[in-house]
């Protein structure tokens, strides 16, 4: 029964390598189609040409961006001496890493539930589950402001309890999308493994181990990034949820921006690009690796 189940694992795999395979050759015989190349061309400049002006301009000598006047670094420098800004950027990092945790608990916890049990009104709840995914992020906002002061939540607390109420929103706010890719994953598990194992004398604790978890690792790499870049990049709902003494990197840059768009407002919006830049590498590193090692199991 393990042998079978072992097999038919391999084959999965093999099959879903030679579909990739397939679909690059696709891709690169597409590729030779000039037409092709210049539409491939054109999107890319439109989605990354105003990323690449902003970090060129943050590196602008002169304080009017539509004037470059040399290269420097010195807004880097008073970035990174501007201890507000500081304290703004550590907030974030640390709202984003306790989101994705509690994001990745409950959007674990969500996804089993939806995929293994059976209850009355679970479609209800599977759609109630989609609400943070296609509801506006200002109409989720707000109704988090209304709900806060509500219950009456505690203003004016220490560092790092002023964080509590951001972290609590973020959460509710990422898990839904962290349970959808958690269960489009689990639709592929195979379960005749799982009950093998159970008939061997594996409890539950060795199937989620050996089973369940490196099954699951690549959409929880995915689910845990989806989780923390929706954290680090939020502006709407923390601008909602947080106090006048908490500040996070997006609010600081929009406090920024109002008075005028200057080389050091770009160098801190290409510091949150490259930390996002630098959790999605970490991720797809992760993945590569995680896959390399299940297909040599």
């Amino acid at each position: 029964m393990v042998i079978s189940c072992k097999a038919q694992e391999i084959l999965t795999r093999k099959g879903k390598i030679l579909l990739f395979g397939e679909f690059i050759s696709a891709i690169k015989s597409s590729l030779r189609n000039p037409w092709l190349h210049i539409s491939l061309l054109v999107t890319l400049l439109f989605l990354y040409t105003p990323i690449i002006v902003l970090i060129i301009f943050s590196f602008n000598d002169s304080r009017r961006n539509i004037v470059w006047k040399g290269f420097t670094l010195k807004y880097y420098k008073k970035m990174f001496s501007n201890e507000i800004l500081l304290e703004a950027f550590l907030n974030s990092i640390v709202i984003a890493l306790i989101t994705t945790i509690l994001s990745l608990m409950l959007g674990v916890l969500t996804a089993i539930l939806l995929w293994r049990f059976q209850f009355p009104l679970k479609s209800l709840y599977q759609g109630m589950i989609m609400i943070p995914v296609i509801v506006p992020e200002i109409c989720i906002g707000i109704a988090f402001l209304v709900f806060f002061n509500w219950i009456g939540w505690p203003p004016d607390l220490i560092w790092p309890l002023n964080l509590a109420k951001i972290i609590f929103a973020h959460s509710l706010f990422c898990f839904p999308f962290v349970a959808i890719v958690i269960r489009a994953k689990l639709v592929n598990l195979n379960r005749e493994c799982e009950e093998a194992a159970k008939d061997l004398g594996a409890n539950a604790w060795h199937v989620y181990r050996d089973i369940w978890f490196p099954h699951l690792k690549p959409s929880l790499i995915a689910g845990g990034l989806l989780a923390f870049t929706l954290s680090l990049d939020d502006f709407v709902i923390t601008f909602f949820t947080s106090g006048p003494e908490t500040i996070t990197l997006p609010i600081k840059i929009y406090s920024m921006v109002r008075f005028s768009v200057t080389p050091e407002v770009n160098a801190a919006s290409t510091v949150l690009i490259a930390v996002t830049i630098l959790s999605v590498c970490t991720a797809i590193f992760l993945q590569k690796e995680s896959l390399k090692k299940g297909s040599f199991e």
